[in-house]
């Protein structure tokens, strides 16, 4: 992915081979390791989950945008160790955290922060230092991750060692703007740490932006995922709108693309999911709500709407059923594309897992298609098939709910079933569409 492995890189200071710590081997870490052992870091990716710390050692990649070719070669190169020890990590120079932030009953929980600050403190030397990826509300380096590493390395953050913070950027599938194309936005919590951050980075990728601290650069990470929460909310709303109206929203949001000035084109779909979306607006909406005691009301009303098309989706479906005098219960519907995007196998908040939920729930027997997502990430009470004439044969109805590159829509032409395309793929022009 990333070319060929590069000479070692040393600390400028030591002379020491640069000993680089990802914590995090997930969708955003695993990238990061592996362009940090792509141009000479010696790296430690830190992974409390078993399962992947074992496929890692074996060369085997659970991340899309990681072949198993890449993984091997950093393997082969020695500068890679996949571990779920701490013990590895001693006299590190850089630490970088890419741990997940998820929301428990809609509140921030940084529990994988605090305990990888924890762990990585009693490692850390002076002139180290220590960057936050992870997506989290504005003053979170400064007011959690730094007195969590002071108090377990008994040094001090900006005078002993250095901290910063750098959102992740990472789109799943995205072959034009990988990491290291896409522009890293940068910061420190004082101008020594901003210049080792931006130091670091621009040994990764082509671009940094620097800016002029980290609650700047953890907001810069909110803002882009509220922009784009709150558009598809506009558009998701407006479906099913037209819809009741019965008028084409697809040709109507194709026309105002042409627009060259003052407009973005975002399509409608079943939800929103992964980590970003579903999430990262709420940590904003939750901080202005607990500091400022009042709503966030943008945000709000996008969580309401995006988090009602899952139920929308499966409403158009029991009218489609009805239509042909089919109830739910007992009808056997398939739905093609579980994870949240094209291209990937993350099933994080994927609207996926709330229509299963809800046909289970009504008695619909499923079968699903999607080679992309792990086996021991598949829902429970869902048959794994492939998408050809003999899975389709008892078939009542099937949900296009994410839409492969890898995936052949064409047998859906061949088959009696009925079909709702919620992404509109035109795959199938009998499908009903959003």
């Amino acid at each position: 992915m990333f070319g060929n492995l590069s000479t070692p890189c040393f600390n400028n200071e030591t002379g020491i081979l640069m000993k680089t710590i990802v914590v995090g081997q997930g969708y955003v870490g695993l990238p990061v390791a592996m362009r940090a052992v792509d141009v000479g870091h010696d790296v430690v990716g830190i992974d409390l989950d078993e399962n992947r710390t074992s496929l890692l050692r074996n060369g085997s990649s659970y991340v899309d945008d990681i072949t198993d070719e890449t993984l091997r070669a950093a393997l082969e190169s020695g500068r890679y160790l996949a571990t779920m020890s701490y013990d590895d990590v001693a006299n590190f120079d850089v630490a970088v955290i890419t741990v997940p932030t998820p929301l428990r009953e809609s509140l921030p929980d940084l529990t994988f922060i605090e305990q990888s600050a924890a762990s990585l403190a009693p490692h850390i030397r002076p002139g180290a230092t220590v960057i936050l990826e992870s997506t989290t509300y504005p003053g979170t380096t400064e007011e959690l991750l730094v007195p969590i590493l002071e108090a377990g390395s008994g040094l001090r953050a900006g005078a002993d060692f250095l901290v910063g913070y750098s959102p992740e950027r990472i789109d799943p599938g995205n072959a034009t703007w990988g990491f290291v194309e896409t522009p890293k936005v940068v910061a420190g919590i004082d101008p020594a740490s901003l210049v080792a951050v931006q130091g670091f980075y621009d040994q990764l990728v082509r671009t940094t932006v620097p800016v002029s601290g980290t609650k700047e650069a953890e907001l810069t990470k909110l803002l882009e995922n509220t922009f784009r929460h709150v558009n598809i909310a506009l558009v998701n709303e407006l479906a099913m709108f037209a819809n009741q109206l019965g008028v084409d929203v697809w040709e109507s949001i194709e026309a105002a693309a042409t627009k060259p000035f003052g407009f973005m084109k975002f399509t409608p779909g079943p939800g929103v999911g992964g980590h970003c979306l579903p999430v990262d607006p709420s940590y904003l909406s939750w901080q202005v709500r607990k500091q400022l005691g009042r709503p966030f009301r943008f945000v709000e009303l996008a969580n309401d709407v995006n988090d009602h098309m899952p139920n929308y989706v499966v409403e158009r479906a029991m009218a489609m059923l009805n239509g042909v005098s089919k109830p739910v219960r007992g009808t056997s519907i398939m739905l093609v594309g579980l994870a949240y995007k094209p291209g990937t196998g993350d099933v994080r908040e994927a609207p996926s897992m709330a229509m299963i939920e809800l046909l289970l729930g009504l008695g619909a027997h499923l079968v699903a298609v999607d080679d992309h997502v792990e086996q021991h990430r598949w829902p429970k009470g869902v048959k794994r098939v492939t998408l050809d004439a003999t899975s389709l044969e008892d078939v009542d109805l099937v949900i296009v709910v994410t839409a492969h590159p890898d995936v052949d829509l064409s047998p859906l032409n061949a088959s009696e079933s009925l079909v709702l395309d919620t992404r509109n793929t035109r795959a199938v022009p009998s499908a009903e569409v959003l």
